[in-house]
């Protein structure tokens, strides 16, 4: 069991940090998904989104020079990002204390709170520490933004990542002031073990710098890779910007998004000999913190 400690930035009007969680979360414990305001169905998730699972990667053909890109580009744009599950995603607008500017992207997981990479929020490299600020975007589509921005300066990770920044767990939290996922929905998150997501095809959609410079959301898609204790790995194409993305699946036609990981590498995260990109995996201990900062957030609605 690993033992994870909530760290909050110090924005004057943030609460004390949490606690950390005494037991692990059960291994298929999830966190409810939310589908946001009734719209009509969105024909991009009709014909791009992966679900259930394949005997094999997606992508023919003999092995290629892999980069982030793997291979030829195979992003494809998302224009009607008002519709699910695509406006629960963000564009991330991230300044730091020193003025440095930064992209990302996000993604709601609660009414009030949206996940993203730890990077994305606490950077010694980038930032100095904490990020000061972000603007966050759901749904953008280049100059559209359909649910307007809104800016946050509370944010959160784990002590693993902020005192050592650790890969596994480079996961981040943005705190907003107004429920915007009540509009917009929130995205199911499941702790799964390894064994069962060997196989699953996932999906990746966020805003990345190389194609629209932040401001245009794309999507990918593909077949796990591997998966390890607290990584999981994927022959997806991506580029920096999407760091923060939803890694997510649908267990069956019909059945609704879960994400089991957040994008935060290219292929130099990867070990050696292996030519992927990866998240962090929701592991029960990361998916007790998301609890935590949902809550510190005034919790999901009750059911009805």
């Amino acid at each position: 069991m690993v033992k994870l400690e909530s760290v909050s930035n110090p924005a004057p009007e943030a609460p004390s940090p949490f606690e950390s969680a005494a037991e692990s979360a059960p291994q298929r414990a999830m966190t409810p998904g939310g589908a946001g305001a009734a719209a009509a169905p969105s024909r991009s998730a009709k014909s791009l989104l992966v679900k259930g699972r394949a005997e094999a990667p997606l992508r023919a053909g003999p092995p290629t020079p892999f980069e982030t890109v793997l291979g030829k580009d195979e992003r494809v744009r998302i224009l009607d990002t008002d519709l699910a599950p695509w406006r629960m995603i963000c564009s991330l607008r991230i300044r730091g204390a020193s003025g440095a500017r930064a992209i990302g992207t996000g993604w709601f997981v609660g009414p009030r709170t949206i996940l993203t990479a730890g990077h994305c929020v606490h950077s010694n490299r980038y930032f100095g520490g904490w990020a000061t600020s972000i603007e966050v975007a759901p749904g953008r589509d280049g100059a559209e933004t359909p649910f307007g921005t809104v800016k946050s300066a509370r944010f959160g990770s784990v002590d693993r990542w902020v005192k050592s920044e650790d890969p596994d767990f480079d996961i981040g939290c943005i705190h907003l002031a107004e429920p915007l996922g009540d509009k917009v929905g929130w995205f199911a998150v499941a702790a799964l073990p390894p064994a069962e997501l060997e196989g699953f095809l996932v999906n990746v959609s966020g805003y990345p710098g190389d194609r629209g410079g932040g401001n245009e959301q794309y999507h990918h898609r593909n077949r796990v890779l591997t998966v390890t204790d607290r990584r999981v790995f994927y022959d997806v194409d991506t580029f920096g910007g999407q760091s923060g993305a939803p890694v997510w699946i649908h267990e069956r036609e019909g059945a609704p998004p879960i994400a089991i990981g957040i994008h935060a590498y290219g292929v130099g995260g990867s070990p050696a000999g292996l030519d992927a990109n990866s998240a962090p995996r929701i592991i029960p201990e990361v998916l007790e913190k998301i609890r935590e900062w949902v809550e510190k957030d005034g919790g999901w609605p009750e059911a009805k």
